[in-house]
């Protein structure tokens, strides 16, 4: 063969098998930079879940900072077992027993989905992945409304139950295409990355398990401190990386709603933590770092539901809005006396409430032309907040009844709440027999 045939020949075998590796058996033809980018916001969604064991690690007591982060490592390792096995069948399957989850036999251990490729280009497989990360972090948040009481046997079997019995039919009816709130009305509930999947139902829950445990012994009146802020700070700081899978990977494509979701994150993220500070200013005196994250987190929650739908400007309203509705949340607490330790459900509960109904204020005008066009008619505002306020009121029904029934029951079986030992011990001690500092006398 002639040299100058050499070069050209060794460049068309490259690119045609290039070509043919992206195609399915059954010639579906696979997104290459869609498939890149959701395997980073699989990995940027795992990151948020050490990022959430940094942030209420730091926030407990010294002698409770391993124990509190378990709470989030082993909804890992539980979690992803059950995804696997049946959680994203349930979640994703077709309609059984009424709709009230799903279940395809492909996806029971995932057996079925090899080669299989979705119609938006992707693997099945990053796909079932990446909604795995949502199964997960989704019980490990709730651990903060009853963090330094609980004891650990207990919480793995509740987010078992837990997942299996709330979360998993809250996904199917929200993200399934034969969920029920996935085809009401027009275009459906709005929950663009799991403001009502996710957050409602961890803040709900947290707020009935805190309540029915009741507060830490000797809470509100001994002084609880965080045993490290320095912690807690870069915990919030990767969950604002990790957001940015969270939401704008939930686009499950790799084009413009990705960067619109993407921006919606930063802005609103911003305005949160700005808004934060200034009210802390205002009716403190100070600003701390503390009320720095907990912004940070306020608006993140509230634009996730929203992240799909809105302009920049609406997420940075929904930021600023959320920060005030948490920050009076948080004190109503305090003046209540409930004892939610990381405010579990005065920012993820409340916050995830505020972004999923005020969204409709900010609505893109062409997502209304759309809902109007398969209306058949118009289609409003207030016809949109009506069918998120049913969804938050279905999300808060369900969540807060199947978490209290799941506690009562378990509490028969598996004393829930830490005893007193245990508890003034510390978790580390007790449930790990470790100490997550070198210390001669932790508190």
């Amino acid at each position: 063969m002639k040299s100058k045939w050499k070069k050209p020949l060794l460049i068309m075998v490259f690119l045609f098998s290039g070509v043919t590796g992206l195609f399915a058996s059954d010639g579906t033809v696979i997104d290459t930079g869609a498939t890149a980018w959701m395997l980073t916001s699989t990995a940027l969604v795992l990151l948020m879940i050490p990022g959430l064991a940094m942030f209420y690690g730091g926030l407990v007591r010294s002698k409770n900072v391993l124990g509190t982060i378990m709470h989030s490592y082993v909804a890992m390792g539980i979690i992803s077992v059950l995804w696997v096995i049946a959680g994203y069948s349930m979640c994703f399957g077709g309609n059984i027993l009424g709709g009230w989850f799903g279940w395809n036999p492909d996806y029971f251990f995932l057996k079925g989905i090899d080669s299989s490729i979705m119609d938006a280009g992707i693997p099945e497989y990053v796909f079932s992945m990446f909604q795995g990360k949502f199964a997960i972090i989704t019980p490990a948040l709730i651990a903060g409304a009853f963090a330094e009481r609980v004891s650990f046997k207990a919480y793995c079997f509740f987010i078992v139950l837990w997942s299996i019995l709330v979360y998993n039919p809250l996904c199917h009816w929200v993200w399934a295409s034969d969920g029920f709130l996935f085809k009401l009305g027009a275009k459906g509930a709005i929950d663009f990355a799991g403001g009502t999947v996710v957050h409602i139902s961890a803040g709900v829950s947290g707020l009935v398990a805190a309540l029915y445990l009741g507060a830490r012994r000797g809470y509100p009146y001994q002084v609880i401190r965080p045993n490290n802020l320095v912690i807690t700070m870069l915990g919030a700081g990767l969950l604002w990386v990790g957001w940015f899978g969270f939401n704008a990977g939930s686009s499950i494509s790799s084009g413009l709603s990705t960067a619109q979701a993407l921006v919606a994150t930063q802005v609103a993220a911003a305005a949160g933590a700005l808004a934060w500070i200034i009210i802390e200013s205002t009716h403190q005196g100070k600003a701390t770092a503390l009320g720095f994250a907990s912004g940070i987190l306020a608006g993140l929650v509230a634009v996730t539901p929203a992240a799909g739908v809105v302009q920049p400007y609406g997420a940075m309203a929904l930021g600023m809005i959320a920060s005030i509705v948490c920050y009076m949340a948080i004190m109503m607490k305090n003046k209540l006396g409930y004892d939610d330790s990381l405010d579990a459900f005065g920012i993820h509960g409340v916050g995830g409430i505020t972004g999923a109904l005020l969204l409709v204020f900010f609505i893109r005008p062409s997502w209304m032309a759309d809902a109007a066009s398969l209306a058949g008619g118009t289609w409003t505002v207030w016809n949109q907040l009506g069918i998120q306020a049913l969804a938050v009121g279905i999300a808060i029904v369900y969540a807060g009844v199947m978490t209290f029934i799941l506690i009562y029951i378990l509490n028969k079986f598996i004393k829930f709440k830490s005893s007193e030992d245990d508890e003034m011990a510390g978790l580390d001690r007790s449930y790990h027999g470790e100490r997550g500092y070198g210390m001669l006398n932790p508190s």
